[in-house]
């Protein structure tokens, strides 16, 4: 079983369907297990880690690394031990002494565990047994399922190709019966035969009849592989123009040169459609937005040279994601401060103040004491030792790709009604003044049209 809350090809749909292919969702807090399991020492986050302890610590170390921050031994070596003997990671094992199941190993887990061993360094034989791992179980057609044997999905198919990236292996070199990677990547994404507003999305999985619907979690989620991206995001490539649409030719499928530039381009057009922000939709409950979607879409558009385009939603997500980071059931959910933080540190904004929070060292308290953090990061929180208990109702600084969040608009919209008001102020103190001059010559010695001016003031 999946976990809802990771940001990997978790079907919670298809949870409630008993398992039928459908098409991703994310819920604010993990699915839990029939049996909930303390969380063992060195683990980031206090809930059940029964369906994401490797994803949320993977994620969790990532992000710590990109931000020069040392992780406990003792959180690393959770991390390495729950590798099994043929390289893959399950999403949690309670004893790591036990065998794996080799059934139950998944992979989006290992993905995520070897893009975060790349990022630490030092562990060159883990990683190694982990690409072996996603080589050997790639599938006939070149994707990748969530667990070995199924039928491939788009999420899984993009988080391998992230690790495969930051392993230095070359994705178009990984393949299965001449299917590489990126093919098994293209399969799933919406090319020329599609509505033109659905061009460039991905599916989560093909339906019965081999069709394919957009789904904005799969979109955002393989965005990042179809840009030949990994996690942390690095990128310094710009492009100040919008994404470019997909260009329509005799193509069945989306070339791997236009991928990641056709998904940016879907992305980048449903986030201006909602306000910045991706939505979540499940059957039978209300749309809500998404935070996950919109971070692996913010995540994308960089990836793909539109730091630009992605600036705005990555304000959104400083300015509303304190409470999905901070207030779960379990308190900090590990791998939404992860997220964020990831989002931080592509967006270039400032990590001790996103959104008025110190996202770093949210996801810092949220785990083992780190052996070293850099000094800005100690000098933040001494300057505010509050930092991590922030509304999320600040932004950060704009930095040079001019993004604004609702908060600023907000706070432009009060600066507008101050200056109306006074700008209407200013011009009846002039009518009243000019009224003055004209009957002073009336008025007796000592008299002051100023009071009549303040009595108009006040009505």
């Amino acid at each position: 079983m999946h976990t809802a809350s990771r940001l990997g090809a978790a079907a919670l749909t298809g949870l409630l369907l008993a398992g039928t292919a459908a098409a991703p969702a994310l819920a604010d807090t993990p699915t839990a297990s029939p049996t909930p399991v303390a969380v063992p020492a060195g683990v980031y986050g206090k809930g059940d880690p029964t369906y994401d302890g490797v994803w949320r610590q993977s994620l969790a170390l990532t992000a710590l690394a990109g931000a020069k921050v040392v992780p406990a031994d003792s959180a690393v070596g959770w991390l390495t031990g729950q590798q099994c003997a043929d390289g893959g990671w399950p999403s949690f094992r309670a004893d790591a002494g036990t065998p794996c199941d080799p059934k139950t190993e998944d992979s989006n887990a290992t993905a995520a565990a070897v893009q975060a061993l790349v990022q630490l360094g030092g562990q060159r034989a883990g990683v190694t047994k982990g690409v072996d791992w996603l080589k050997a179980n790639q599938n006939a057609d070149g994707s990748w399922p969530y667990n070995p044997g199924s039928p491939g999905d788009a999420n899984s198919t993009g988080l391998a190709i992230n690790a495969l990236t930051a392993a230095g292996a070359d994705p178009t070199q990984v393949s299965k019966n001449g299917r590489s990677a990126y093919d098994g990547l293209a399969a799933f994404q919406l090319g020329c035969t599609a509505p033109a507003a659905q061009r460039g999305a991905f599916a989560f999985q093909p339906a019965a009849d081999g069709t394919l619907a957009a789904n904005t979690l799969a979109s955002a989620q393989a965005a990042l592989g179809a840009a030949g991206g990994k996690l942390p995001v690095t990128n310094t490539n710009r492009v100040d123009a919008a994404p470019k649409p997909l260009s329509c030719g005799t193509d069945k499928l989306v070339p791997h040169a236009e991928a990641g530039e056709a998904a940016a381009a879907y992305l980048y057009a449903q986030l201006n459609a909602n306000g910045q922000h991706l939505m979540q939709t499940t059957p039978g409950a209300t749309p809500t937005p998404d935070f996950a979607s919109t971070s692996w879409a913010v995540l994308g558009l960089i990836q793909s040279g539109h730091p630009h385009q992605a600036a705005s939603a990555a304000d959104w997500l400083a300015g509303n994601g304190y409470a999905w980071a901070a207030k779960g059931k379990n308190g900090t959910d590990a791998a939404a401060a992860a997220a964020l933080l990831l989002v931080a540190e592509a967006a270039k904004l400032d990590p001790y103040n996103f959104g008025g929070t110190n996202i770093l060292q949210l996801l810092v308290e949220a785990g083992p004491a780190p052996k070293s953090v850099p000094s800005a990061a100690a000098s933040a929180l001494a300057e505010n030792p509050d930092g991590t208990k922030a509304p999320g109702s600040g932004i950060t600084e704009a930095d040079d790709n001019s993004g604004f969040s609702p908060i600023w608009l907000v706070g432009i919209g009060l600066l507008i009604g101050i200056g109306g008001g006074l700008l209407l102020s200013l011009n009846r103190r002039r009518g009243n003044a000019s009224a003055a001059k004209a009957t002073k010559a009336t008025k007796p010695t000592g008299d002051s049209g100023d009071s009549g001016d303040s009595g108009d003031e006040q009505k």
